[in-house]
C-alpha cells in the first residue's frame, strides 16, 4: 500500500493540465485559448511519521497532511517530559 494515507485512505487522482496562451478579454486582449492538455497526477501530501496508538505502542505510519492537523492521529512523544 505504497502512496496511500493509512487513516483515511486517500490515494493518488488523475486530472489533466491544461495550458493556455493569449490575454484574457477583461485586460484588453481577445481572450485565452486552450493550447494542450495533458493528463496529470495529484498526489498526497503524505507523511511517515511515529504515530501512538490507543493502547499506548508506537508505529511508524504514512499519513497524509489533513489527517495531522485535524486531530485524527496522536504524534508519539520522542522524549518524555521534564518532571519536577
Amino acid at each position: 500500500m505504497a502512496r496511500v494515507c493509512e487513516i483515511c485512505g486517500k490515494q493518488a487522482q488523475i486530472g489533466n493540465s491544461v495550458e493556455t496562451r493569449g490575454k484574457a478579454k477583461y485586460l484588453g486582449g481577445v481572450g485565452t485559448k486552450i493550447t494542450g492538455i495533458t493528463r496529470r497526477k495529484f498526489k498526497p501530501n503524505l507523511q511517515r511519521i511515529r504515530v501512538q496508538q490507543s493502547d499506548g505502542t508506537v508505529k511508524r505510519m504514512r499519513v497524509c497532511t489533513q489527517c495531522i492537523r485535524s486531530g485524527l492521529v496522536r504524534k508519539a512523544v520522542a522524549v518524555k517530559p521534564f518532571e519536577v
